[in-house]
C-alpha cells in the first residue's frame, strides 16, 4: 500500500473537503456520454466551484474519472483539477484503467496515497472496490485489512472511509445489480471500529444520504449525467451536474461533526437524452 499523506488544515477548528466524482471523461473533449459533453460539463463544474471560492483542504475524486480508460483523459482530469489549489486523492472505478490512471494522475503530481491524516482528528481512508471489467464492486481481503491496520494505528482520528461502489441497494434495481458485492463482510470489518462515521461514493449519479449500520453513507452527483431514482430500469435523470462539500468539525463539547451539502449546477445547459437505454 502506499504511504501516509498529511495534510495541514486551513483552519485548524474545521476540516473542508470537496468531493467530485464520475467526470467520464474522453481523450476527444468532444465526446458526449448519453447526450452530455463530459469535458464540458466537468469544467462547468469547476468554474463553479471556483466562483463559490470555499476554502478547501482536501479534493476526493471517486472514480470514474474517465471513459475510454485513456491517458489523455487522465490528464484532461489532471489539468482541470489543478485549478483548485488544494491536494488531489482518488480513488478507482468501475469504468477506470489503473495502470494509465497511476501513471497519468502521479508524473501531474496527483496523490497517490490512500491514507490521509488530515488536521488533527481526522483520518480519511480511500478504498479500492474495482473488479476490472465488470460494473460490480468487491473488496479484496488485502484492501480490508489495510483498511483495519489503519484503523488499528489511529484509534482516536474520526475515520471517513470512501469508495465508489454502494455498499447499501439505492433503491434503483439496475443499479444496485452493480454494487459493491461483499458490502457485508466490510460491515463485518467495521463493527468493532466506531471511529468510523461517515463512508461516501460516487458510482450511482445520484445524491444519497442513509444509515448503513450505524454509519453515515452518502452518494454525490456526477459531475455530468445523473441517473434517476428508485427506478427498477435504466433512467437518466434531468437533474444537473454535481458536487459535494463536507465541514468536518468538533463543537465545544468535544463531539465531532459531519456536515455536508451537495451543490448543483444552475444551468440546464446539460440535458441528457432522455431515449437512452444504457451505456
Amino acid at each position: 500500500m502506499d504511504s501516509q499523506l498529511e495534510v495541514t488544515a486551513l483552519n485548524d477548528k474545521v476540516v473542508r473537503i470537496l468531493q467530485v466524482t464520475d467526470t467520464h471523461l474522453f481523450a476527444d473533449t468532444a465526446n458526449t456520454l448519453l447526450g452530455i459533453n463530459t469535458h464540458e460539463s466537468y469544467h462547468a463544474v469547476l468554474d463553479a466551484i471556483l466562483e463559490q471560492n470555499q476554502p478547501i483542504d482536501l479534493i476526493v475524486a471517486t472514480g470514474d474519472l474517465v471513459q475510454d480508460q485513456s491517458p489523455q483523459a487522465y490528464q484532461h482530469f489532471v489539468h482541470g483539477i489543478n485549478l483548485i489549489s488544494a491536494p488531489c486523492v482518488w480513488l478507482p472505478g468501475n469504468h477506470d484503467y489503473q495502470p494509465a490512471m497511476v501513471k497519468s494522475l502521479k508524473v501531474k503530481g496527483i496523490s497517490c496515497e490512500k491514507e490521509i491524516l488530515i488536521g488533527n482528528e481526522w483520518q480519511i481512508l480511500l478504498l479500492d472496490s474495482q473488479l476490472q471489467d465488470v460494473p460490480h464492486g468487491e473488496l479484496s481481503e488485502q484492501q480490508l485489512e489495510w483498511m483495519k491496520s489503519c484503523l488499528d494505528k489511529q484509534p482516536q482520528r474520526t475515520t471517513i472511509i470512501m469508495l465508489h461502489h454502494h455498499p447499501l441497494p439505492s433503491g434503483c434495481t439496475w443499479l444496485d445489480q452493480h454494487s459493491l458485492r461483499n458490502s457485508h463482510i466490510l460491515a463485518d470489518y467495521l463493527k468493532d471500529y466506531p471511529q468510523v462515521k461517515a463512508m461516501l461514493c460516487g458510482h450511482i449519479h445520484q445524491e444519497m444520504d442513509e444509515n448503513w449500520h450505524g454509519i453515515r453513507l452518502l452518494a454525490t452527483p456526477s459531475t455530468c449525467v445523473q441517473f434517476k431514482p428508485h427506478c427498477t430500469n435504466f433512467a437518466l435523470d434531468t437533474s444537473t451536474p454535481g458536487w459535494r462539500y463536507l465541514e468536518l468539525s468538533i463543537d465545544e463539547n468535544g463531539n465531532r461533526q459531519i456536515n455536508t451539502q451537495v451543490h448543483r449546477l444552475e444551468t440546464r445547459k446539460f440535458s441528457p437524452d432522455l431515449n437512452s437505454d444504457g451505456y
